[in-house]
């Protein structure tokens, strides 16, 4: 089972409000019991079907099918929240991320356009990614849904979450101001972390 992880610490986190990230850490909480709760429930059926009752086929699986939603609801929200930082941080001109992004998008602020522009490109809800693949190459990725657009093998180095729900109590139908906020704050500590593993 899965353990809630407490980012109350984040409270205070400057363009971000405390309603909305109470809001946004409850929705998290959510995803995790939700988790727990699948994982359950497919045991449940699991022992039934090993006893020799297998009439629950269909509710098993839908309930797979349900299980990387609420996962990778968990997964991302926790992601996302990592990357967040109440300590302003910003990466060395020595750090190999860096090098990385200026290699492939010729600056870092051409990096940093590609990336919000990507969220721009896209009328609706998702997640916008930075990943290094299983190759070493670098992308930003869309994921439309949690469980919709990552790619195999890929691992999430920057995240932002773009549904409405991480926004708009807070800037209604403004989501640039709210990326300029996220921006503000990325730890990029833990995405060097995350790109050096």
């Amino acid at each position: 089972m899965y353990i809630q992880k407490d980012f109350t610490h984040l409270l205070g986190l400057e363009g971000f409000d405390n309603q909305l990230l109470n809001n946004h850490f409850t929705l998290y909480a959510g995803y995790v019991t939700n988790t727990n709760l699948l994982i359950q429930k497919i045991g449940e059926i699991r022992a039934e079907r090993l006893s020799g009752n297998d009439v629950r086929k269909e509710e098993s699986a839908e309930l797979h099918r349900r299980y990387a939603w609420e996962f990778n609801g968990m997964r991302l929200h926790e992601l996302y929240f990592e990357n967040l930082s109440k300590e302003k941080s910003e990466l060395n001109s020595e750090s190999i991320i860096l090098k990385t992004l200026i290699d492939k998008y010729g600056s870092f602020e051409n990096f940093k356009i590609n990336f919000t522009k990507y969220v721009g490109m896209f009328r609706g809800i998702g997640w916008v990614a930075l990943i290094k693949n299983f190759d070493e190459s670098m992308g930003i990725i869309w994921i439309n849904e949690h469980n919709v657009g990552l790619l195999v093998d890929s691992r999430i180095i920057l995240i932002m979450d773009v549904f409405e729900h991480a926004f708009m109590t807070q800037y209604g139908l403004k989501r640039a101001d709210y990326i300029n906020a996220f921006w503000q704050n990325i730890n990029w500590k833990v995405a060097e972390e995350r790109f050096n593993k």
